[in-house]
């Protein structure tokens, strides 16, 4: 690979396979990581407090998630002009950009703070989380990780300037701070001083604002075109339109996307803590066979970015093959390894049965699936890399809307509860037709938010 100011890496040079691998290395290592760093809370929460307080940590992050959703998307947006800006090597707009960003997330942390504290209780009520303490210990759990979210954000945007300049190994740096002191301070706040579902997202906060403030100090030490200041802004109105038009579209995709999974998590929620436990405790299993796809996702937005950046279409569709093959064959491996564990890996949350048998419900339904989800979030990523934000949104919503929620209902009344997971797949399906066909048709080529010389012409997989 070949490199270019001091820690990046330039993804216009090189085999597609090599550089979408070893990019997705360090990101497969922190997805790893990350998915730790929650699994802790569960497992500490459902082995020391009881399923009840498993059931309301896990039953908490769709409501962040949703809360956030247009954070992620602004960073989302961030990344891809980064990574495009790097490509045609404009280190001057890579570093206006980044000031931006920064400035719009300091300035919007307040009032999403503010809005998680008074949203998150009736949004809860509305998810038909039981009152028989669950809810309590959720709003808690909720109000204290609001309190502290200005960590999170900044930890995610440190992430995604890196991971647009071509750098997934200093995130991984980051997130192995944050989740050594979550998992210390887990235990500290729950097992040694009771403190239960309120020191566990304690934990969260302290965990991840260190590791951000750790960030800042590391890229401004590191990169001499980076100087991330805090407190000072720096905000660039027209740099700011593109990324609101980058952001916004994949901002709502979260936010559907995560009020979709609420209304599945009502659906569960119906059946009672125990059930409510079991897909809690399987979603983060569930995270894990996930991760590969997720890492080789990402590496192929950033690789997608540099080289429309740069003009260089010809490695867009060799490297669109290559991230293809990667993702598609991982997850078949990985579901195939997985699956006939699957009561085995629940039992590290929970030893009551009906949590056990409601997770594996969970893992039996859509593991068997997984390469259609990888289909779909592999050329979602390249539809993004090319600045082509919409189409992936659309992808989502159908998936989600008008295929998994009313499945999963209508399969609860036909089939029964084990079998609602099904309409994950149903779900994929649907959205990997759409993101297939705008692939085919090519119109994604003309999204750049760089000046490009090249034609559009009618791509093949």
């Amino acid at each position: 690979m070949k490199k270019s100011l001091a820690g990046v890496t330039d993804m216009t040079f090189g085999n597609p396979y090599k550089l979408i691998f070893m990019f997705s290395i360090p990101l497969l290592i922190g997805n790893v990581f990350q998915q730790l760093y929650n699994m802790v809370d569960s497992i500490v929460v459902g082995n020391f407090v009881g399923e009840k307080a498993l059931a309301a940590v896990g039953t908490g992050f769709p409501v962040i998630f949703m809360m956030s959703s247009l954070f992620m998307g602004m960073g989302i947006g961030a990344t891809i002009m980064i990574s495009q800006f790097y490509g045609a090597k404009d280190i001057e707009s890579v570093e206006n950009t980044i000031n931006t960003i920064y400035s719009a997330m300091m300035i919007g942390a307040v009032p999403l703070t503010a809005a998680g504290i008074l949203l998150g209780g009736p949004l809860l009520r509305l998810m038909k989380v039981p009152n028989d303490g669950t809810l309590a210990m959720a709003q808690v759990y909720l109000i204290v990780v609001f309190v502290g979210i200005i960590g999170n954000l900044g930890f995610n945007i440190n992430s995604g300037i890196l991971q647009g300049l071509g750098d997934s190994r200093t995130s991984l740096l980051f997130l192995l701070i944050a989740t050594i002191i979550n998992i210390v301070l887990d235990l500290l706040f729950t097992v040694a001083f009771g403190w239960g579902v309120f020191g566990v997202a304690f934990a969260t906060i302290i965990a991840q604002f260190c590791s951000w403030v750790f960030g800042i100090r590391f890229i401004n030490k590191h990169f001499s075109f980076i100087h991330i200041q805090v407190f000072k802004f720096k905000f660039d109105s027209a740099l700011f339109k593109k990324a609101l038009r980058l952001g916004i579209p994949s901002g709502i995709q979260q936010a559907l996307f995560s009020v979709g999974i609420m209304v599945m998590q009502a659906l569960v929620n119906s059946y009672g803590s125990a059930f409510m436990a079991g897909f809690n405790g399987a979603n983060k299993i569930d995270t894990f066979a996930f991760m590969p796809i997720q890492s080789f996702s990402t590496a192929v937005t950033t690789y997608v970015g540099q080289n429309v950046g740069a003009s260089r279409m010809d490695r867009v569709k060799t490297g669109t093959r290559s991230g293809l093959v990667l993702s598609v064959g991982s997850s078949i491996v990985i579901s195939m390894a997985i699956y006939p564990m699957s009561a085995l890996f629940m039992r590290m949350f929970n030893q009551n049965p009906q949590v056990i048998s409601g997770g594996v419900a969970y893992l039996h339904c859509v593991l068997p699936f997984y390469a259609l989800l990888a289909l779909l979030f592999t050329l979602n990523a390249v539809l993004r890399g090319a600045g082509e934000m919409m189409i992936p949104m659309i992808s989502t919503f159908v998936s989600l809307w008008f295929a998994r929620v009313p499945v999963a209902y209508l399969i609860a009344q036909s089939r029964g509860k084990e079998y609602i997971y099904l309409s994950y797949a149903v779900g994929w399906f649907f959205g990997a037709a759409i993101s297939v066909t705008a692939y085919k048709i090519g119109r994604w080529k003309n999204k750049s938010v760089v000046q490009t010389d090249f034609e559009v012409e009618s791509p093949s997989l």
